[in-house]
């Protein structure tokens, strides 16, 4: 243990007064991938004193929208490390927020056609109602039940079949 954490130090910060975003790429040797979003300490997130994991995802669900979040980040400059290796982004906050909120949505997802409905309503979100939606799923005290509702509305319900018995 250094002085600096015995004496309560905060970790560095920058000067800027947005909130600072990392996103974490990981490769493994088999070409297994694994991204995360983290949110750093800075003047604006005052409550925060070690970095806080924001969202994750990897395996098959990573595998069908991988492609989309590739697409986004070679926009901003951000390439996938190679096999075995690890790297360190610094994100926007738009751009933070989103894929944390698409990482969390798809997170526990099976369906593939319902998982590709859900990451089409998320990219297309705004930033306050992403913010919002992300918001909530941190802060609330059930937050699977915000991502089951957020999940609900972008996933278009079945029509339900009339019975037989029921008169018309």
């Amino acid at each position: 243990m250094t002085t600096a954490s015995r004496a309560g130090v905060r970790p560095r910060t920058t000067n800027s007064p947005e909130p600072r975003y990392e996103l974490r790429i990981a490769v493994g040797a088999r070409a297994e991938a694994v991204y995360e979003i983290w949110q750093l300490p800075s003047l604006s997130s005052p409550e925060l004193r070690r970095p806080r994991r924001i969202a994750g995802l990897d395996g098959p669900n990573l595998a069908i929208v991988e492609h989309r979040v590739a697409k986004r980040l070679r926009a901003r400059g951000v390439a996938v490390p190679a096999l075995g290796q690890a790297a360190r982004h610094p994100l926007g906050e738009v751009d933070a927020l989103n894929l944390g909120l698409l990482f969390r949505v798809l997170a526990p997802m099976r369906d593939r056609d319902k998982m590709r409905v859900c990451a089409e309503g998320v990219e297309a979100m705004a930033q306050p109602e992403a913010a919002y939606w992300l918001g909530m799923a941190l802060r609330r005290r059930n937050p699977r039940r915000v991502l089951t509702a957020l999940r609900y509305l972008l996933t278009e319900p079945k029509p339900r079949r009339k019975s037989a018995t029921t008169p018309a």
